[in-house]
């Protein structure tokens, strides 16, 4: 397997290793976190948020990882501005100048806009109702986190400002890889109880079954 690129940070090593049939996965210090062979997961978030959403015009992603979300983002002809919001600036980089091959073509597109920040700052300091959908997918969910501090994107204060950046009648989505009752409870006491909503669905990971979570707060 041959490393083409590599970055460190505050938070650690990302690495971007081409495997023999030419796929790419990304590694944050030493754990897998995606590639451009199983993409489906990264699909779904989008899809399945965007088809809750009766006219998403607007919408927030938190991290960018591969382009895979905000690809399928963009495929619904509905959403007029997309704003992603990404905490490495090498992820971005490499997206950019090709070193990621499917990456310039999807930040060049004229309704994309990249923001190189920490999400949770991004919520904090966005306008009141910015956003018709904001899509979290940072982690792995508060469950398996590869990075200890994005705990705090599950727990309620981001959360807060996170519904206070998007318009009544849109919403909040939260993945997560595993049913996550804690984050369910929390989003019910920042959305209200019967406006949050866990929503499972399955994805075949190459013909291993897997069943993911959203968690999805309506405002």
């Amino acid at each position: 397997m041959e490393q083409v690129a590599a970055s460190e940070s505050e938070r650690g090593q990302l690495v971007l290793r081409r495997r023999e049939d030419g796929s790419i996965e990304l590694r944050a210090n030493g754990v897998f976190v995606m590639d451009t062979v199983e993409t489906s997961t990264e699909v779904a978030l989008a899809v399945r948020a965007l088809g809750l959403h009766a006219d998403p015009a607007s919408v927030l992603i938190g991290g960018l990882g591969l382009g895979f979300t905000l690809q399928a983002t963009l495929a619904d002809e509905r959403v007029r501005h997309v704003a992603v919001v990404e905490i490495e600036p090498a992820l971005v980089g490499w997206m950019r100048d090709g070193t990621i091959e499917h990456g310039p073509a999807l930040l060049a597109d004229s309704r994309v806009t990249v923001h190189v920040e920490d999400v949770a700052v991004a919520l904090r300091e966005a306008p009141r109702s910015e956003y018709d959908l904001i899509l979290l997918d940072v982690d792995n969910g508060p469950g398996y986190l590869v990075h200890d501090a994005n705990a705090g994107l599950y727990r309620a204060p981001a959360l807060e400002d996170a519904r206070r950046a998007t318009r009544p009648g849109g919403m909040v989505v939260v993945w997560s890889a595993a049913e996550a009752t804690d984050l369910e409870e929390t989003m019910g006491t920042v959305f209200g109880r019967f406006r949050t909503e866990a929503i499972s669905y399955d994805v075949d990971l190459q013909g291993r079954p897997e069943t993911y979570w959203l968690y999805v707060g309506h405002c």
